[in-house]
């Protein structure tokens, strides 16, 4: 007789049963994932200046004798690092091997919320204490079937609570279908076929961006600007984040630009969209950043600075969308 692998032979529970395994792992909601963490920098201005550099984020806030730190930045605090982490407990890995052992060793992150209960200032040094909050029955999804693991992180300042963090991941074992094999009759696995060319989703259009749209209809990149202190803004907002007045009028892109930053998109697979392509941040010539497609180059040629020009790519009968043509030279 040979012996069956754990995780093998008995689908994705491996050697339990989908309701044992779901009652061992319900086992470990509200066990510590991480007790009194220190974060490994207290919150500084480097670190202050370089987010929001790296987000555009001009907001006056943020620098001074009286900053704060940018409220998104709450998990930045306790980031490991390429070093890890040293006060992760044992039940966080318990689960995961446990997981592992059941077939589902993919993982992919899902989603986050954040709550803000007081700013962070330099100088306060952040910890943090985090539990296994949820994991979810076995799901379904279009990855593949597993188990959502739900991890809050209460971090502190100075001792006194200022925010929450949750994480969610996805650990499934990836979908798979049959294929015949021409040569030997034998099925084997295969990725799920790309799905038929459909339509781009519509963008959300509202009272506060219906002007930039107009423009697009008219093949006119239109920016924002504060008609209180001149300061252009992109994308566009009921306010200004330099000076809070509500006052704006626009000017219009000259369609010159940079790659500032860029991924090159493989999966998940979108049926309005055939990857590998390329989504980047392009800087204007105005020094305002949007997110965009670059178009005109292959995926692997895109590089950061890389000069681009405007263009409408005309992606359905109905829809027009300002995109950046790139050039290989």
């Amino acid at each position: 007789m040979t012996a069956t692998p754990r995780g093998e032979g008995r689908g994705p529970a491996g050697a339990h049963g989908p309701d044992e395994l779901y009652a061992l792992l319900q086992a470990f909601e509200g066990r510590a994932a991480a007790t009194s963490g220190l974060g490994k920098d207290p919150v500084n201005e480097p670190m202050i200046r370089h987010w929001c550099e790296a987000m555009g984020d001009a907001n006056p806030a943020y620098s001074g004798p009286d900053a704060i730190a940018p409220p998104t930045m709450l998990q930045a605090w306790t980031m490991g690092g390429l070093s890890g982490h040293t006060d992760r407990s044992s039940a966080y890995d318990q689960l995961f091997v446990l997981l592992d052992g059941a077939g589902y060793t993919s993982v992919v992150a899902t989603d986050c919320e954040q709550e803000y209960l007081r700013p962070l200032r330099p100088g306060n040094k952040v910890t943090y204490d985090a539990v296994i909050e949820s994991v979810s029955p076995r799901k379904t999804t279009k990855l593949g079937t597993g188990h959502f693991v739900t991890t809050r992180m209460d971090v502190h300042a100075d001792g006194e609570l200022a925010g929450t963090h949750r994480f969610r991941i996805l650990k499934y074992a990836p979908a798979a279908r049959a294929l015949a094999a021409p040569e030997t009759g034998e099925e084997q696995p295969q990725a799920p076929a790309r799905p038929k060319a459909a339509r781009r989703p519509r963008p959300v259009i509202n009272r506060d961006n219906q002007g930039f749209w107009d423009g697009v209809q008219d093949h006119r990149l239109l920016i924002q600007r504060c008609a209180s202190c001149g300061a252009l803004r992109f994308p566009w907002l009921p306010g200004c984040n330099d000076c809070a007045s509500l006052e704006w009028d626009t000017v219009e892109a000259s369609g010159a630009g940079t790659v500032f930053s860029y991924v090159v998109v493989h999966h998940p697979p979108f049926p309005a969209f055939s990857p590998p392509y390329a989504v980047a941040v392009v800087e204007l010539a105005e020094g305002v950043r949007m997110v965009t497609n670059v178009t005109g180059v292959p995926h692997d040629e895109v590089r950061i600075g890389m000069p681009v020009q405007l263009e409408f790519l005309r992606v359905d009968e109905e829809l027009e969308l300002p995109v950046f043509r790139g050039s290989a030279d």
